[in-house]
């Protein structure tokens, strides 16, 4: 399975979004520092998911998420 995430800082409470193919260990990687967008926001938590079968269509679900529309649907469906 794949999955597309949304993390949530406990330092500023703002949210990161990615996909992955093994959500914990990309959660490790996160919270141990080894990805440069994050480092400076530790701790982060898991703050929602979505599995998929394809790395394909997790990775369009990111690339949603970071749009303006997928901006507005997780607003509506109050998942941030």
């Amino acid at each position: 399975m794949f999955y597309s995430y949304i993390l949530k800082s406990l330092k500023d409470g703002r949210y990161y979004y990615g996909s992955t193919e093994n959500l914990e260990a990309r959660l490790i990687k996160h919270n141990k520092g080894d990805v440069k967008s994050t480092k400076g926001r530790r701790p982060l938590i898991i703050h929602f998911y979505e599995m998929f079968s394809t790395r394909g269509e997790a990775f369009r679900r990111e690339q949603y998420y970071k749009s303006v529309n997928g901006y507005i649907y997780l607003k509506q469906e109050k998942i941030i």
